[in-house]
């Protein structure tokens, strides 16, 4: 549509012309519990007052709406057919000050963008929730779309009688005739306001808090879900985090919580993990567990809780001009965020989180074509909605942690302190928030941020080292490299460990493989010499990136990686185990070592890792390398031997344990041979049993869905699996197991589903996806590969961005693993060089993830020609 992706040029332009002085904005979504077309709109009714610095200039206002009925510029009617062309309403004439109302039906959305609808298919209830980041709140109600334009924001909300309704604001007294009025907000960013209404189930409580001047802060709290989840609803373990997050940000931020109540609302059909609209984060309701999940589960929904909740300073208090500077947010979020979950809850381990999982997200897209330097070139609102990536997130959140290490803690939480005092309720950009850690730390931030927020790419950190005759380190260096086409070499705080077996067990029976010598160093050029280690005892491992305060690829010396082939699971130290795993991950991912060398790894030592999201993590790694890594002639022998080893750690583990949990579920997902999926089909229906293991709901359709891909459960089974649990989550499962099935016309059904169609909602579409792309039905998929490449311009131009990054991503052709779809990926990116930027960004992604997966196979298939 003409002018719905707004130019960075043109935010800039408007920017400099206006300032808003306010919103009040009147949504009436009785229609929501309406039939049919009925069902489709709502009104909308805006009055935004703004300034103009250069009166009679011309400007825009931003609304997607399938109808304008009136609008109204300081009393001047304008022809909506005249000023109106689907996104944007043109305004001319501008006086100083003004006063533009506009009256529109909004559309209800299936996508998860503007005001998603939701009926739940368990009981028929209708709920409504706002997901605007970066650019949907002008699906709900007219604005001018851009972080930079903050205003204060009154909101009215007409809803059904009986209905809960939220707002980022306090609602001021008792709803009258269906109206709730909301209190007036601080200034805040269009993209974070929001609106909660359905009959949710809702719970209550409170923070307080007595401060050093005698002060009193008192913050009503909410928590709120479908009916439908409230008896699987735990609120007092989110209001357990959620007080202790605001104890840690209260601690060190210096700067009382802004936005008056905190309300947690976990909704339906939510395409993010959570956003932080202030007075009003939202969460997607997975978190909410309806069956039995692993310590890692929890501990994963605490860190979004208090990374939303950083947010509350860090984006909400504070905002970045433009998408450039989105890391301000985002990096910032996500590495106090982990620092809180270390620091204020029951997750100690956190950090271990964040190196194993957090930082792989990172890694792999810092190696990827699309990488892009932290502070990002955003040139329009696509741009900006593809970078909410793990440069963005994890990458920065990682440089943070270095930064820590660098500049001290206390300079770098003192300078977030003046941060806010000195920006509040305004915007920013990366120079602000270099001055004021400067200021602090007394450390030139400009060469920090050209080394590592404004260069792209990842460095790899290799030892060398040399012994004298006595077999003592004569001398230990490290070796630093970059990829040819990110050049640069980077100041990296660095410890380097020095560990050998000692007489004691690690646990397992095994001599226990621990430190016992250390040293840090600053890591500058291609060799940085480590004289402290000079002289110590022979190590049978050097660990470079030591308790991983750096952020780098890990490299070991021919010596460390034989010793970790045959005793890893001596590792006794959890962060030194998992930077180990995660290093030997990074060299599978880049041909350096057989797929095969390294599910032998996970076959041999997974069952001893403590850390059950180490376990998570290297079971979904070892499905990939087996998938994608694996040589074709050996990927039935490596299958059949993984999901041996993985029955087996299954029968060891302990009864009613996360781990066994985590291995029942490893197991269905690499189940092939019929005994395998026997055993799936007996845990279903009773006939088998493992000590401790509740085969629940959730589990049930984790082992019902390798049944339907392999052909052992068709429709029917399918079918009374969902009337044992006809609800939402049942109905995606559903959706995903039917699409699983290995037939042509199930296939066919699917793709139309997606492709032909716009008739699913997000979720399905989601599910549908999740379901069609089997890696073990690569015949049954061939077809649709030249299908996916005459098809994706078409959907990118009719779909939502939501839903067009779904079906892109989702439905490339990664089941062929081959050449010849290598070279349909690149044909067609050479036959559309004008096709939009962020649909080339993913195809160039997801083609360069293909080139990687030949690469290592190809040293794969090396390893089984070896005599």
């Amino acid at each position: 549509m003409p002018g719905e992706n707004l130019s960075r040029d043109e935010a800039r332009q408007r920017g400099r012309l206006l300032s808003v002085d306010a919103y009040d904005v009147a949504l009436d979504v009785r229609s929501a519990v309406a039939e049919g077309d009925a069902a489709a709109t709502f009104r909308s009714r805006t009055t935004i007052r703004f300034r103009c610095a250069e009166p009679g200039a011309a400007t825009f206002a931003d609304l997607l709406a399938p109808e304008v009925t009136s609008v109204t510029l300081n009393g001047r009617e304008l022809d909506p057919a005249e000023v109106f062309d689907g996104a944007r309403i043109a305004l001319d004439g501008l006086a100083a000050e003004n006063t533009l109302v506009v009256d529109a039906q909004c559309a209800y959305s299936r996508t998860g963008e503007g005001l998603h609808r939701f009926v739940d298919p368990e009981d028929g209830e209708v709920y409504l929730y706002t997901q605007y980041e970066p650019a949907d709140a002008r699906r709900v109600f007219a604005n001018f779309e851009q972080p930079d334009l903050k205003a204060p924001f009154t909101f009215e909300v007409t809803a059904p009688e009986g209905w809960v309704v939220l707002s980022n604001g306090a609602q001021e007294g008792e709803a009258e005739g269906g109206t709730h009025r909301f209190a007036t907000t601080r200034p805040i960013s269009t993209y974070i306001t929001a609106v909660v209404a359905g009959p949710y189930h809702y719970v209550s409580d409170s923070y307080r808090r007595t401060f050093d001047d005698g002060t009193e802060l008192d913050i009503p709290l909410g928590a709120l879900c479908r009916k439908g989840l409230a008896k699987h609803f735990d609120a007092d373990d989110v209001f357990t985090v959620t007080k202790q997050g605001l104890d840690f940000f209260h601690d060190h931020f210096d700067y009382p919580y802004p936005f008056g109540k905190y309300d947690t609302a976990f909704v339906p059909e939510y395409n993010l993990g959570a956003m932080e609209n202030p007075g009003c984060v939202t969460f997607r309701e997975e978190f909410i567990f309806r069956g039995k999940v692993t310590e890692a589960s929890y501990e994963r929904r605490a860190n979004v809780i208090l990374h939303e909740m950083a947010h509350m300073w860090f984006g909400d208090l504070v905002t970045m001009q433009w998408w450039d500077d989105l890391w301000l947010k985002e990096s910032y979020a996500d590495f106090m965020g982990a620092f809180a979950l270390v620091e204020a809850t029951r997750f100690a381990n956190g950090w271990i989180t964040f190196a194993n999982r957090r930082k792989a997200w990172a890694y792999r897209a810092d190696q990827l074509p699309s990488t892009h330097p932290v502070t990002a070139d955003i040139r329009d609102l696509e741009d900006a909605k593809l970078n909410f990536d793990g440069i963005t997130y994890a990458k920065g959140a990682a440089v943070l942690k270095q930064l820590v290490a660098y500049v001290g803690q206390e300079a770098f939480l003192e300078g977030a302190r003046r941060y806010f005092k000195r920006h509040a309720y305004g915007n920013t950009r990366l120079a602000d928030l270099l001055a004021v850690l400067e200021e602090t730390s007394g450390r030139d931030m400009a060469a920090w941020s050209r080394a590592w927020l404004e260069t792209a790419g990842v460095n790899s950190l290799t030892p060398e080292v040399r012994y004298d005759a006595e077999g003592r380190i004569a001398e230990l260096a490290v070796r630093q490299e970059a990829a040819p086409e990110q050049p640069e070499l980077r100041p990296h705080r660095v410890a380097v460990g020095l560990y050998r077996r000692q007489d004691a067990s690690s646990g397992s029976g095994h001599p226990a493989l621990v430190r016992y010598a250390r040293a840090e160093v600053d890591v500058a050029g291609p060799r940085t010499a480590v004289p402290e280690l000079a002289g110590a005892e022979r190590p049978e491992l050097i660990l470079v990136n030591d308790d991983d305060l750096t952020y780098c690829k890990v490299r070991f010396d021919a010596d460390s990686l034989a010793t970790l082939r045959g005793r890893l699971g001596g590792l006794t130290d959890p962060m030194a185990r998992a930077l180990c795993w995660a290093a030997l991950w990074g060299l599978t991912r880049d041909g350096l070592l057989p797929a095969r060398d390294y599910l032998d790894l996970v076959r041999r030592f997974a069952g001893r890792e403590t850390d059950i999201g180490v376990l998570q993590s290297l079971h979904g790694q070892a499905q990939a390398a087996l998938e994608q890594y694996t040589a074709p002639d050996h990927k039935e022998a490596a299958a059949r031997e993984l999901a041996e080893g993985a029955l087996v750690e299954l029968r060891r583990a302990e009864p009613g344990s996360g781990h066994q949990l985590s291995w029942v579920r490893h197991f269905a997902a690499v189940a092939a041979a019929p005994a395998d999926l026997a055993l799936l089909q007996g845990l279903l229906d009773g006939t088998e049993t493992l000590d401790g293991l509740e085969v629940d709901q959730e589990l049930r359709w984790a082992l019902l869905a390798p049944l339907a891909a392999h052909g052992v459960a068709d429709e029917a089974v399918i079918a009374a699996e969902l009337a044992r649990d006809d609800t939402a989550s049942g109905k995606r499962h559903q959706v995903r197991c039917l699409a699983a099935r290995p037939s042509a016309e199930v296939k066919e059904q699917a793709w139309a589903d997606v492709v032909e169609s716009d008739a699913l909602s997000n979720a399905l579409v989601e599910a549908t996806i999740a379901g069609f792309a089997q890696p073990d039905q690569r015949e049954l998929l061939a077809p649709f590969a030249a299908r996916y490449f005459a098809a994706i311009e078409r959907v990118w131009h009719e779909r939502s961005i939501e839903i067009a990054m779904d079906v892109v991503r989702g439905l490339f052709p990664a089941w062929l693993v081959d050449h010849a779809t290598l070279e349909a990926a690149d044909e067609w990116l050479d036959g559309h060089p004008q096709a939009a930027p962020a649909l080339r960004r993913i195809v160039l992604e997801e083609r360069d993830d293909l080139a990687r997966a030949l690469r290592a196979q190809a040293c794969d298939e090396a390893a089984g020609a070896r005599p």
